[in-house]
């Protein structure tokens, strides 16, 4: 039998509710009188299902440089003495608050046909800019910081005696980080990924500036905005929330199964304090 919920969190529950009317009621708005036969035929137009393949070869390609490169970024920033460590961790960060269009200026600046990067590559012919190249440096800028983070937290949150008893039985670092860490860690850095995922396939203001097209899926939906209106515009939006829902889903069941469900997912019997 459920016991009455005390004051405190009965009023803390009356104030959550103001911001899940403006976190649910969004969402749930977009299934309200939803013109379903019409949406599914929009989106087996061909430029729809360009943007979708765009978007989710973009991300794909976003999702294994993240893995590769930012799994290890985060372990680095963790575990080493680095000289500046909170700088390096700081300009991590940055990205995660700068506004998008912002990105996409700086984006362009630099890997654009007359930036830093893009210029000498561009004597050469190879282009960063409108194309899918740039999907995903603007994915990346976007989204990487979410992955760097969450693995630096993960790999911060195993106990060093840990990694320090393996060193004792001769395992070199990477082993220690493969067979030690990385499996201890890997909860936290999977709530990353799935985040960092949704970020990307989601990002629309850098992507607009950098690489217009090929269209990815939420500038198509921006362009179906402009041409046609809220209602030329909603298929696409439903794409992109039906995505995002079920990589939430898959990740909750992933990690029921896998038994991390009380760590990255609100699955599971969590602990209370109501008894306080």
């Amino acid at each position: 039998m459920s016991r009455p919920m005390k004051p405190t969190l009965l009023v803390f529950g009356l104030l959550g509710s103001f911001l899940l009317i403006d976190l649910v009621l969004p969402i749930a708005s977009l299934f309200l009188g939803a013109n379903w036969g019409g949406w599914f035929a929009a989106l087996k137009q061909p430029e729809a299902r360009q943007a979708l393949m765009t978007s989710l070869e973009a991300s794909a390609i976003s999702m294994i440089i993240m893995i590769l490169l930012g799994v290890p970024l985060g372990y680095l920033l963790a575990r080493a003495d680095l000289p500046l460590k909170r700088l390096w961790i700081s300009l991590v960060f940055l990205p995660m608050v700068v506004p998008d269009l912002a990105a996409g200026i700086l984006l362009l600046r630099t890997f654009g046909p007359y930036g830093l990067i893009g210029q000498p590559l561009d004597a050469r012919n190879v282009a960063l800019v409108n194309n899918l190249a740039g999907i995903v440096l603007a994915q990346l800028f976007v989204a990487a910081p979410f992955v760097i983070v969450s693995a630096l937290a993960s790999f911060a949150g195993v106990d060093p005696k840990v990694e320090m008893a393996a060193a004792t039985l001769g395992d070199s670092r990477w082993h220690i980080f493969r067979r030690v860490a990385l499996p201890l860690a890997w909860p936290g850095i999977a709530a990353g990924l799935t985040l960092a995922w949704i970020r990307a396939m989601g990002e629309f203001g850098s992507t607009l500036i950098v690489a217009y097209n090929p269209h990815s899926l939420p500038v198509y939906m921006w362009v179906k905005f402009e041409s046609e209106g809220l209602a030329g515009a909603l298929p696409a939006a439903f794409c992109l929330v039906a995505l995002a829902a079920c990589v939430v889903v898959a990740s909750m069941l992933l990690s029921r199964l896998t038994g991390f469900a009380d760590v990255v997912t609100p699955f599971g019997k969590a602990s209370t304090v109501e008894n306080l």
